[in-house]
């Protein structure tokens, strides 16, 4: 890991294309500013943490649950 330290207006460059600006700090808190092409994927650390193990908990379950759920979810308009 590459540690760099920064202060607010203070950026750095990740390839050709990505820039990472610090536009504030509070405390142990900071705010940052991503310019990247539209075609990079940028998500947050635990939200595809979350993804992963979502779908892991997914293939473990046996088939019946799994499809129950899956029906469940899907508005058929019929009551």
């Amino acid at each position: 890991m590459l540690v760099i330290t920064r202060k607010a207006g203070e950026g750095f460059f990740i390839g050709d294309d990505v820039e990472v600006t610090i536009l504030e700090c509070n405390g142990d808190r900071a705010k940052i500013g991503i310019y990247a092409p539209r075609n990079v994927k940028i998500m947050r650390s635990e939200l595809l943490e979350t993804g992963f193990r979502n779908k892991e908990a997914a293939v473990k379950l046996p088939d019946d649950i799994l499809k129950s759920l899956l029906d469940s979810g899907t508005d058929t308009g019929k009551k």
